[in-house]
């Protein structure tokens, strides 16, 4: 078990190289969507490409990971279905997070003090509406240029040889 959790682990290249550049398709996918949509007319266009910027630079290495130690030995369709997956619910998961997180630093100010059952009640319902807000209203950002960027990011990571894996 040790040795295919190390096995599955990104090395810093995939890191450096990876997430950024899987974080700029995320938000080339929100523009051109946001474009597609109103012509990108929105006075919160730079927050939001910096959201899905951010929420794919931190999913990268998780969705990697995740994916290689699912389908560590299988077949190129394992995967293939694996980084489609982890990719998918690592990324909406990453930004959805980073939503919730800016979205519970705005109510701060009307929360009750840190620590208390209040502010646990707060924190946890808070954060819930703002996933559930971004699910409503931000997947469809990643359509549908990063739906193609997810399926050929997959395809390529699935078809790489397993030494190239690492």
């Amino acid at each position: 078990m040790g040795e295919r959790l190390r096995a599955s682990l990104p090395n810093w290249r995939e890191i450096f190289f990876g997430g950024p550049l899987w974080g700029l398709m995320m938000a080339i996918s929100a523009l051109v969507a946001l474009y597609l949509r109103n012509g990108a007319e929105t006075s919160h266009l730079f927050g939001i490409l910096v959201l899905f910027f951010c929420g794919g630079l931190v999913s990268w290495p998780c969705a990697l990971f995740l994916a290689r130690f699912g389908a560590m030995d299988r077949g190129r369709e394992t995967r293939f279905a694996a980084f489609f997956v982890c990719l998918t619910i690592c990324t909406i998961a990453g930004t959805a997070f980073l939503f919730a997180m800016d979205y519970r630093l705005f109510y701060t100010r009307w929360h009750a003090p840190f620590g208390t059952r209040t502010w646990a009640y707060q924190f946890t319902f808070t954060s819930a509406s703002a996933v559930y807000q971004f699910v409503v209203m931000g997947i469809r950002l990643y359509l549908p240029l990063g739906f193609a960027a997810l399926g050929l990011t997959s395809l390529w990571l699935a078809c790489r040889p397993p030494e190239q894996q690492r």
